[in-house]
């Protein structure tokens, strides 16, 4: 068996390379899991709006809003990693996933571009089942609306001072005493 030796500086940049490839896939799979659960949540919400059951429509907003703030807070974490590894491979600041990962160098580059496109399927997802919760919204608020208006018949009116019933078309006058 032939050993090659490897200079300690040289291993010690492989190894902390793969530290951070490492590091960063870690945060682009959790942030795959975060995106699913606000899926899931979505898909909930869509289902009480669907069913009625309002009452817990406050709850799973809270949830939402949970997930979201997670969501925040790693993506700060995985902009950090994304841009120690754009550094080292002479990227610009602030680059696009798709950009490290056409940079990276193999296995990183083909599994960046994988957590690439899974991001993308479950953001995609996540817009669509939005936008359907929110013309579900909207169409029930115009819904209640609607029920709203035509309920309100004209009025009755008011008595008048014969004590009959006034349609509105008259209206009261006060008249000064010392007049």
């Amino acid at each position: 068996m032939v050993r090659i030796a490897v200079a300690p500086e040289r291993e010690t940049t492989e190894r902390r390379w793969h530290v951070d490839y490492q590091h960063l896939s870690t945060l682009l799979w959790r942030e795959q899991e975060l995106l699913d659960l606000l899926l899931f949540k979505a898909e909930e919400k869509q289902y009480l709006i669907l069913t009625g059951k309002t009452r817990w429509l406050a709850r799973i907003a809270h949830e939402i809003e949970v997930v979201l703030d997670q969501l925040r807070t790693l993506e700060v974490e995985r902009s950090a990693a994304t841009e120690v590894i754009a550094a080292g491979l002479g990227l610009q600041t602030n680059p696009s996933l798709r950009q490290v990962a056409d940079a990276a160098p193999a296995p990183w580059g083909d599994l960046l571009g994988k957590h690439h496109e899974a991001l993308l399927v479950l953001i995609t997802d996540l817009r669509s089942l939005s936008d359907a919760n929110r013309e579900l919204i909207e169409g029930g608020l115009a819904a209640i609306g609607d029920a709203l208006a035509s309920t309100r018949g004209p009025s009755a009116g008011t008595y008048g001072a014969t004590g009959r019933q006034s349609d509105g078309t008259h209206r009261a006058v006060t008249l000064d005493g010392a007049l």
